[in-house]
């Protein structure tokens, strides 16, 4: 399968995803754009999982975006009105799905990035909340320098996530940046050595799933709500998200295992 969803079992409430696809750099064709797709919304439907992880098979690339060669017949095919295989015409509309441009995942993600992340690749790493990179990765948003405008997360999410500057660097110029430099400027969160990458991110994303899940989930969803909002309303509003919470049995739990000290256990309720 071009795109495997694991449950690790030393990891519960961790969901893995990886790209499988390595003798093509993980590039993204149609079939694997709907094995992704189906992947994030089995996620998605999941209560049992509270984080995802998402890596890349191989030692080289993360993703390096859509299979052109696969991809640019039928999607110039559905431009002119004409047929398409079914399978090819079902993963180019889940496309949106799958890259997490047009699809919450409503979970957080941590991002396993074990090699180049171009185009495509970049957007799907900029879904993620958290993200760890080998050090021989590299970043790169190439469609400026084939006449494209970048359609997935990068012109949404890229300003938002590091600085201006950084960012239209990305953007204007095509031209990669390495690992460093992706972390000195906070579009990752560390470099870890390709052999401690995966085991790193999935203790982190078991970290996260330690936590009180409807707890998790909402300041997940607050901060994607009140990012845009002024400040006065965002206050107001933070408030509104975080009252509920104090009545759920979770909330209860953790002060009563604080009392009792010892570990709580969190049940989603």
């Amino acid at each position: 399968m071009p795109v495997r969803l694991e449950r690790p079992a030393d990891h519960p409430h961790v969901a893995l995803v990886t790209l499988d696809r390595p003798e093509k750099a993980n590039a993204l064709d149609p079939a694997m754009l709907g094995d992704l797709a189906a992947a994030w919304r089995e996620i998605a439907e999941d209560d049992g999982v509270r984080c995802a992880v998402l890596t890349g098979a191989g030692e080289r690339v993360f993703c390096a975006g859509m299979d052109v060669a696969a991809t640019l017949g039928p999607s110039q095919a559905l431009a002119r009105g004409e047929r398409v295989d079914e399978a090819d015409f079902a993963g180019l509309r889940d496309v949106g799905t799958a890259t997490l441009a047009a699809f919450d995942l409503g979970t957080p993600l941590v991002c396993a990035i074990n090699g180049h992340a171009r185009a495509g690749g970049f957007d799907l790493m900029l879904a993620a909340e958290i993200r760890f990179a080998v050090p021989h990765a590299s970043f790169a948003l190439e469609e400026v320098a084939l006449g494209l405008y970048p359609t997935g997360n990068a012109t949404v999410l890229l300003p938002r996530q590091i600085p201006w500057v950084h960012a239209h660097q990305l953007l204007l110029t095509a031209q990669p940046i390495d690992a460093p430099e992706a972390a000195r400027i906070g579009l990752v969160n560390r470099l870890v050595e390709p052999e401690k990458l995966l085991e790193h991110s999935l203790v982190t994303a078991a970290t996260i799933a330690r936590n009180a899940p409807l707890a998790v989930k909402a300041t997940r969803a607050g901060v994607r709500d009140l990012l845009t909002v002024p400040l006065e309303e965002a206050l107001r509003r933070q408030e509104q998200l975080g009252r509920p919470l104090r009545k759920t049995q979770d909330a209860a739990e953790a002060r009563q295992a604080y009392l009792d000290r010892r570990p709580p256990t969190f049940r989603g309720e």
